[in-house]
């Protein structure tokens, strides 16, 4: 398969209990419902890219059990290619434990697993399903040496590389050479600040934020800011910052919604759009992914996607 887009990153599985208050220390409670979701940033990434429209391939890895089978079943089952898969016989898959209040709080445990054993020599063995990609998608559940290995393997294909810097990360947890291989980066507001120091609250502190970013050898940045959208800023004109609304939904569950921004940004990045178009892509993807409860089911399709966009003009 000839994929568009290439995500390496991680997998897990959601367990996800509910409860009438959370537990406090060394107090034991009954739940009201438990479910499990497949999850992970990368498996949230690939499916957003893919139902946008994109060809994605997926390279990560998960356990040879039944978590990492429906794992890599969800991903089949949305077109997702797993060539790039490692079912790791002596790991087992990751795990995200959640519990959510009645009032939406929530604390949540995760334990990597089978993500802290894709290895940079790994990757090595699927470098060819980058050779046709154009965009490779990265961010932070996997160990921060794979993270550069994958972007600097990019780097040499001449794909243009997306990191998501989540979960939020400081300075000094990444490595300096990392930011000059990125074509664009997309933190958040929480992880623009942790990255930068600086709060970006208002449209001029959303700009020093980004230009700031820029220093840190990245080519470009999409700044995503909720409900207030997307600053873009290049490299080649940090002075001229371009603001992208966000679209008005009734917001259910943000959940996911950076994911599913990010993947339909990849998906139009792939296709030719230029940065600004694809950030209102990407932009009417995250509101939609807003409407509905749960990371998988709120990753929108290409139609909704195509709807929200016209609608809006």
């Amino acid at each position: 398969m000839n994929s568009e887009v290439t995500v390496v990153g991680s997998l897990s599985m959601d367990i996800v209990i509910r409860v009438a208050r959370l537990p406090a220390r060394g107090e034991t409670l009954k739940g009201t419902t438990f479910d499990t979701f497949p999850g992970g940033k990368g498996n949230n990434q690939a499916l957003a890219a893919a139902r946008a429209g994109a060809a994605v391939t997926m390279i990560g890895k998960v356990g040879d059990d039944a978590y990492g089978q429906i794992l890599l079943q969800t991903l089949s089952e949305n077109k997702v290619s797993i060539e790039g898969m490692f079912s790791d016989k002596n790991e087992t898959t990751g795990i995200a434990n959640i519990w959510v209040g009645t009032s939406g709080e929530n604390s949540i445990v995760i334990v990597p697993n089978a993500n802290n054993a894709l290895r940079p020599e790994d990757l090595e063995s699927k470098s060819h399903l980058m050779d046709k990609s154009k965009i490779l998608l990265l961010q932070l559940e996997i160990q921060v040496d794979t993270v550069l290995a994958a972007a600097k393997m990019a780097h040499k294909k001449g794909i243009t590389v997306i990191l998501n810097p989540a979960p939020a990360a400081a300075p000094s947890d990444l490595p300096a050479e990392l930011f000059q291989y990125i074509d664009v980066l997309v933190p958040n507001e929480s992880e623009a600040e942790l990255l930068t120091g600086i709060n970006p609250s208002t449209t001029e502190l959303a700009h020093q934020c980004a230009r700031k970013l820029l220093t840190m050898g990245v080519k470009n940045v999409i700044l995503t800011l909720g409900e207030r959208g997307a600053l873009i800023l290049e490299s080649s004109k940090p002075d001229k910052p371009h603001f992208v609304d966000a679209f008005k939904v009734t917001v259910v569950d943000s959940t996911a919604a950076g994911d599913a921004f990010c993947g339909a940004l990849a998906m139009r990045l792939a296709k030719g759009d230029s940065l600004v178009e694809a950030a209102k892509f990407g932009c009417a993807a995250g509101s939609l992914a807003c409407t509905k409860a749960g990371a998988v089911p709120s990753l929108p399709r290409l139609e909704e996607l195509e709807a929200l966009m016209v609608s809006a003009i």
